[in-house]
């Protein structure tokens, strides 16, 4: 299960260069097919809608003012994304505010294009924004061959309860860090025509690295990190909940294409319980 929902990733790939980086390289990661595999776009509950491909969970919050797109995935999947939220109904070019549940390149590596595109804010957690503006180079695992993504420079630095707002929509940032060191997860309510649901879209604190924590001088709170998350999120109360990766969430057995519209499928609270408890062995163990 760990290994499904939690490949490790092999940096050797082909090589990709920016024309804004000047001179420099970005490595772009083997990755998985499912990375880059279309999926139909669909309403999740009231205005958050799934935009990410097969296995990228990338998500828009439709607003009185604007919207907001949460993750981009790979380079090479920001075409699907504004075709996605095309398809939907929307424009890219209407996103006012890009956030990310986490700064590795499967999530955030198309950011830089879609800020330049459309002129959004980009907010992060503080603690991730020095690794965003160097293209991933200063992660503590996936930086090991340099940049893995085009840089982006962040707009706010976000700290653990502060909210951000567009519109009559408010969104928690929770500091949830291990996976890197300021992973996050964002807790809002999502009113349909029915009643309120509590969103949470959790990034999950998956280990990513086979070397002991005790070796990993870049990163000297990261057992102190994990530790704290898998507790943080023991204690979330939520209805509805989602994560940065597909399989993470079981999408693809709560959901197919074409199926009719039905937050109650993402309520589960047993499977997010079992995932955490599955990291926590993990954790443990590691």
């Amino acid at each position: 299960m760990i290994k499904r929902l939690f490949p490790v990733v092999i940096l050797t790939a082909g090589l990709v260069v920016y024309s804004s980086l000047s001179a420099q390289q970005v490595k772009e990661p083997q990755t998985n097919a499912e990375w880059s595999q279309p999926y139909q776009p669909f309403r999740i509950v009231g205005n958050l809608y799934y935009v990410g491909t097969y296995e990228l969970a990338c998500y828009l919050i439709v607003t009185t003012k604007g919207n907001i797109l949460i993750n981009t995935g790979l380079a090479s999947s920001a075409s699907m994304i504004s075709e996605n939220i095309k398809a939907l109904g929307f424009k890219l070019s209407d996103t006012k505010i890009l956030l990310t549940t986490q700064a590795h390149y499967d999530h955030v590596a198309a950011m830089a294009a879609i800020k330049k595109q459309t002129g959004a804010k980009l907010m992060v957690d503080e603690k991730d924004a020095a690794v965003l503006a160097d293209g991933g180079s200063s992660d503590y695992e996936l930086g090991k061959n340099g940049s893995t993504y085009q840089p982006v420079k962040a707009d706010r630095l976000l700290k653990n309860g502060d909210t951000i707002t567009l519109g009559t929509t408010q969104l928690i940032m929770l500091h949830h860090p291990g996976h890197t060191k300021g992973s996050s997860s964002f807790l809002f309510d999502m009113k349909d025509e029915h009643k309120t649901y509590k969103v949470i879209i959790a990034n999950l604190p998956s280990i990513i690295t086979s070397r002991k924590f005790s070796d990993i001088p870049s990163y000297p709170d990261i057992a102190k990190d994990y530790e704290y998350t898998i507790d943080a999120m023991k204690k979330l109360s939520f209805d509805l909940w989602l994560a940065s990766h597909a399989s993470q969430f079981g999408l693809h057995t709560k959901h197919k294409p074409g199926d009719p519209y039905n937050p109650k499928a993402f309520e589960d609270r047993k499977g997010f319980d079992q995932a955490i408890n599955d990291l926590e062995a993990q954790y443990i163990s590691h």
